[in-house]
């Protein structure tokens, strides 16, 4: 299995496609079809019988996405993870 750098929460840009140029936050990762959803980006129109008409994020090629900024959590964890090990050295 494939280790992605982009991960759900990290803002990233859309670098191709009818979305080209528009910025978003990580939703849903899909690590197996390497396939992202960001927040605002490629909104799609969704039939529900219980609620209507839904508008909905579609997923996006990971290929097609350059990370613009990791999440603050993700960094933080890594300072907190590399500061115990040398601790414990």
């Amino acid at each position: 299995m494939l280790k992605l750098k982009i991960k759900k929460g990290d803002k990233v840009q859309v670098i191709t496609g009818g979305d080209k140029g528009k910025k978003g936050t990580v939703i849903e990762v899909n690590t197996k079809a390497l396939k992202i959803k960001i927040e605002g980006v490629k909104i799609q129109t969704h039939y529900d019988k219980k609620d209507g008409l839904l508008k909905k994020e579609g997923f996006i090629d990971y290929s097609n996405v350059q990370l613009v900024e990791k999440s603050a959590k993700a960094t933080k964890e890594k300072k907190t993870a590399k500061k115990s090990a040398a601790k414990s050295k």
